[in-house]
């Protein structure tokens, strides 16, 4: 099982079997999307603080033309680096990272981007067994990621990640007794992504699109 990875107006294909990922990176339009969300990065009329102990997480619901619904949820980590940070705004003066006393402006030379894909429903009602659609391997296989530093409002695309981790995982029932049920399954991935230089105010946007060009989700890990 893998997903595929698109650049910004380029395809390159590779394969990454049994714990690995086939990307291809390819440009994206911007669309509707969920973000996390924070305040931007200047002066600010009363005093807030952001604690990052765990690393930044992020979380989106996306949706196929097929009718099937999905989360994406993952976290942005790199070993001890979110550790005591901080992301201080205080009345009247611009926005400061810190670490204890040590301010931080950029992110270390690499991060770690892990996300699981499973299939949730669609609407607040529960649907009668076997009238909803699932994800499976093959409609996976065929999604399309692209990774971007977003800047206010600029997007850069962000080449030269690699995925290192993958796997699939499945979602019992809590019915275990229950038979005849479609299978449902739990995407893993793990990315390596170059950070070196790219100030804390950016931005990390995922974008995941369907065969079709359309975008299915998109999410970014912001500070």
């Amino acid at each position: 099982m893998d997903l595929h990875c698109h650049r910004c107006r380029a395809r390159a294909r590779g394969k990454y079997h049994r714990g690995a990922v086939l990307c291809r990176l390819v440009a994206w339009s911007v669309a509707t999307a969920l973000f996390c969300i924070s305040p931007p990065a200047y002066a600010h009329e009363k005093q807030s603080i952001w604690n990052y102990d765990g690393g930044v997480f992020l979380e989106t619901d996306g949706t196929l033309a097929s009718g099937i619904c999905f989360r994406v949820a993952g976290r942005v980590t790199s070993g001890h680096f979110f550790d005591d940070l901080k992301r201080i705004d205080d009345k009247g003066a611009d926005t400061v990272f810190r670490r204890g006393k040590e301010t931080v402006t950029q992110f270390p030379g690499q991060l770690l981007l892990s996300f699981t894909i499973y299939d949730v429903p669609c609407g607040t009602k529960l649907k009668e067994a076997g009238t909803r659609t699932y994800l499976t391997r093959e409609i996976v296989s065929n999604l399309r990621l692209s990774l971007f530093w977003k800047h206010g409002l600029e997007l850069r695309p962000l080449t030269g990640f690699k995925p290192v981790g993958f796997s699939v995982r499945p979602i019992f029932p809590f019915n275990t007794e229950a038979q005849d049920l479609p299978e449902r399954l739990e995407w893993f991935y793990e990315m390596a992504v170059p950070s070196g230089g790219v100030p804390l105010t950016d931005s990390l946007v995922l974008i995941i699109r369907s065969p079709d060009d359309h975008v299915a989700a998109r999410v970014a890990a912001r500070m």
